[in-house]
């Protein structure tokens, strides 16, 4: 979670995107203004109402309606950065993932791909065509996406498929009791892997799960608490920083970490 790694955002396989697909898109949009003090803009509308979220002039990250009849889990999507997504979609069908939708053109923003690695975590692909590119907040803004972490049952099913896909570098950042490792780009950190094992909850596939910069944690669990949502894991320290689990009353789980590396 480093400065370095919020340069990169147009660097293949870095962190470039998170979205949100709702039920009631009213209802969530008002949510994350109380919670992160978001402010919104409308953005591509091929695939139903959708908006982007703004934090002191950036967009941070969209929100969309959910088709109706669709049954998929109502959870945060994230997105990876590439130079091509048509080629990075061929890439994820040749190393044995899947690809939803697209890619397809996202009007005058850029190029998108929806795809699932092997094991069926779902995330997306982002090529950037617009200056400024999206998901370019300063480290550290208060209400942006700062991490990506897969959360999946043993990281070594899917490892070559993302280092495959992305060209990560793959770096063991765990212990023999904590299976964890450190997806990199040219040494950079840009996002992580954790095994859960038998830990792993049931009726929950392998997903991705979205982290966002918050100078208070303990306090904006609260919030999230008093605004309908749930506080899955109450703040607590870790060695990227403190950092708390909630879900929004439609149950989409993230995360919120003051990271340590904003100077706090």
């Amino acid at each position: 979670m480093t400065e370095a790694a919020t340069r990169q955002r147009r660097t293949t396989g870095a962190p470039a995107w998170a979205s949100l697909m709702a039920q009631d898109l009213d209802a969530s949009k008002e949510f994350y203004r109380e919670l992160f003090g978001w402010e919104y803009r409308a953005g591509p509308q091929q695939l139903g109402p959708y908006v982007r979220a703004v934090v002191s002039g950036h967009e941070v990250a969209g929100l969309g309606r959910r088709a109706s009849g669709r049954q998929l889990p109502i959870a945060w999507l994230p997105y990876m950065a590439s130079d091509d997504a048509d080629d990075t979609a061929a890439w994820i069908r040749e190393s044995g993932g899947t690809v939803a939708v697209g890619p397809m053109d996202a009007e005058q923003a850029g190029r998108v791909a929806v795809a699932a690695d092997p094991q069926g975590a779902v995330f997306g692909v982002w090529q950037d065509v617009q200056e400024p590119p999206l998901g370019t907040a300063p480290l550290g803004t208060h209400g942006a996406p700062v991490w990506f972490e897969l959360i999946t049952r043993e990281t070594a099913a899917v490892e070559a498929f993302y280092c495959a896909v992305f060209g990560y570098e793959s770096k063991n950042s765990g212990t023999p009791d904590f299976d964890h490792r450190t997806l990199c780009k040219g040494g950079v950190p840009v996002a992580g892997m954790h095994g859960l094992g038998d830990a792993f909850p049931a009726g929950r596939g392998p997903h991705w799960r979205t982290y966002f910069a918050v100078e208070d944690p303990d306090a904006v669990a609260a919030r999230a608490a008093k605004l309908g949502g749930v506080v899955a894991r109450p703040a607590q320290d870790s060695p990227y920083g403190r950092v708390a689990a909630i879900a929004d009353p439609e149950g989409a789980r993230i995360s919120v970490i003051r990271p340590v590396d904003v100077g706090h």
